[in-house]
Formats: structure tokens, sequence, C-alpha cells
């Protein structure tokens, strides 16, 4: 996962956030090629009014203008939501946990972004935090499909009801496995003993379910799991119907210092 221009710390691909353009509220097309009036751009303001929230809602943290790891063979913007449900122990996105922090980017210049970027840009990975939270997601989705461009979805299931009325806009999904069932909270630290690790499992039924193309990744925290551990959820997602199980090494970049010292502790802190 790259980490966004916005309000906090940029690095690797992200050259800065593109300035908002003046004279156009949050909820008009900024040369995306958007429908106002006819058949799709009436079904998209139906939906919108359904929903309840439009894309300019969206409280955005930051933004990746050029990602070539945020999914896989595709070049994309990554799109950073504020907010999440949980808090991970190697969470390296502090800044944008919190769902009271206001948004750093308008959703008018994702807009100007993916003006700018047709032809060059695959698609859009929105990604967080934990993205599913907002409400708002589901009509910025359908404005970047109808622009022409592909979805990407980062999420953990925390929010499994809200993720299956998503998941007809979404062409690919990264999704995060943490820890076998039993171990879950001790990695989120939050919800009740089971409460995390039920939405995740039912989260990723609906994702294979729908068929949608999907990488599971899990990041393996040598604090909390043993390799027995990751070997035993490997098999539990292989006979889930996972094709594919990636495993990531723990960036201890932007932990917290007691995360670190618990690496060191486990002799998992390498020296830069």
């Amino acid at each position: 996962m790259t980490t966004p221009v916005g309000g906090w710390a940029s690095r690797r691909e992200a050259t800065g956030t593109p300035p908002a353009s003046p004279g156009k509220g949050p909820g008009e097309p900024l040369g995306l090629g958007m429908p106002g009036v006819g058949s799709r751009g009436a079904a998209r303001i139906a939906e919108r009014e359904r929903d309840g929230a439009c894309a300019g809602d969206l409280v955005i943290a930051g933004v990746t203008p050029l990602s070539t790891c945020d999914w896989p063979g595709h070049l994309v913007a990554t799109v950073f939501l504020q907010g999440c449900p949980w808090r991970c122990t190697y969470c390296h996105n502090y800044a944008i946990l919190d769902p009271r922090a206001p948004g750093q980017v308008p959703w008018r210049t994702v807009r100007d972004l993916l003006s700018r970027r047709t032809g060059l840009l695959d698609g859009v990975v929105f990604s967080g935090g934990e993205p599913t939270r907002q409400p708002a997601l589901a009509d910025a989705m359908r404005e970047v499909r109808a622009a022409g461009f592909g979805v990407g979805l980062h999420t953990g299931g925390a929010y499994p009801r809200r993720l299956a009325t998503l998941l007809p806009l979404v062409d690919w999904v990264g999704y995060d496995v943490k820890a076998p069932r039993a171990l879950y909270r001790a990695i989120v630290r939050a919800g009740g003993e089971t409460t995390a690790a039920d939405q995740a499992f039912e989260g990723l039924r609906l994702v294979l379910e729908s068929g949608v193309d999907v990488q599971v990744r899990t990041t393996v925290d040598p604090t909390v799991l043993s390799d027995d551990d990751v070997a035993a959820l490997t098999r539990e997602l292989t006979a889930l119907g996972v094709r594919e199980h990636v495993l990531q090494t723990v960036r201890p970049d932007g932990t917290s210092d007691e995360y670190r010292a618990a690496l060191a502790g486990v002799g998992a802190l390498r020296a830069p």
C-alpha cells in the first residue's frame, strides 16, 4: 500500500496533490465525461439519492497520484479515505484512523487528477483506513466507472453489509485477512472476542461468492503470529476457495514506539 499525498507524509511515487479547480461544487463532474442528463445520468442521481451520500461527501486523507503496486499489474491513483474501526498492531497509517479528523483533499481534486490522466491511468484504488466505512464511497465508485476507469478496493471487511452493496461496482479487491479467527482481536484490538473475525470472514465470503478478482493478503505480525498460525490460516483460506494468499512483511516505519519495541523483542526489527 502506498502512502498518500495530503495532510501527512508522502513517499515513493506521490509527487504532490493536484490543486483543486475552482468554480464547481463537489457534486458536479469536472472533465470526466460524466453524463449530466439522459438515462445514465438520471440513474446515477437516483442511486445517489438512495444512498443518501454523494462523492463530494468523502472524507479523503490523501491521494497518491501514480502507483504501480496498489493494484497488481495496473497503473492507478490511490485515494485514502479517513477513518477505521480497528487499531491494528502494525498499522503505519495512524494519522488516518480517527473518523472525526477532517479531510485533507476535496473530491474535486480527484476529479481534476483523473481528467488530466485519462488514457494514462488504468483505474482508481480506494484505500484507507477502512474505505467501506464511508457511505459516499458508492457514489464515488460510480463516478469513476462512468469516467472509464477501473475501480479497485482495499478492505479488511469491517463492514460486510456495506461491502456487499459495493461489490457490483468493483473490478478488483485487495482483501486483508489479519490472522486466524482466534487471534484476530490480538491484532485489530477492537470489538468483542470474535466480532472482527466474524466481520472479516463474512466479508471474505461475500467477495469470493461475487466472483470479483481478488488478492487475499496477510501482513504477518511476528509479535502475534507463529509460523504454525500462518500455515493454519493459509489452509483455512484455501479451503474457503482463496486462490491467491500473499504474505506481507511488517513495515516498522510509521508504527508506534510500543510496537517497534515489541518487534525488537522478538528479534524482528532490523536496522535500517
